[in-house]
């Protein structure tokens, strides 16, 4: 049976390591992809290139928002959202995503650990604001 710290430090280490990965995603598609590039791969995939926006507000909020413990359950949920989609763009690319143009399993497999982070929530270990936490009761 996990005890409640096991089930802190549990939240802790995904929350860090997917916000980690997060903040590394997104500063990718600004810094070596650049935004216009970014822009330019979504709309040839038939998106609206405000989505690349989106997208790196996303990963780069919720990055943080996610390392700090803050309102994970409601981050997690856009942030799956998000993985799926970058499922559907390199589906046609196979399932390994050591494929040229990537594969679909690591994205499928990162939703997966969101909706476990959704889950568990934030843990003890995280940055609590009170605000935040009564507007957001359970959600946070």
């Amino acid at each position: 049976m996990a005890t409640q710290s096991n089930t802190d430090l549990a939240a802790l280490t995904l929350r860090l390591s997917s916000g980690v990965l997060f903040l590394a995603h997104g500063w990718m598609k600004v810094s070596l992809f650049t935004i216009p590039g970014t822009v330019a791969f979504f709309e040839s995939l038939g998106l609206p290139g405000f989505f690349a926006y989106l997208t790196i507000l996303a990963e780069l909020g919720g990055g943080l928002l996610l390392i700090a413990g803050v309102a994970v359950r409601l981050v997690s949920l856009p942030l799956i959202a998000i993985l799926l989609g970058s499922v559907w763009a390199h589906a046609g690319f196979g399932w390994t995503f050591s494929n040229e143009g990537g594969g679909w399993e690591f994205p499928l497999f990162w939703a997966v650990v969101q909706g476990v982070i959704a889950l568990l929530g934030a843990g003890a270990y995280a940055l609590r604001l009170p605000v935040i936490d009564r507007a957001l009761g359970k959600f946070a």
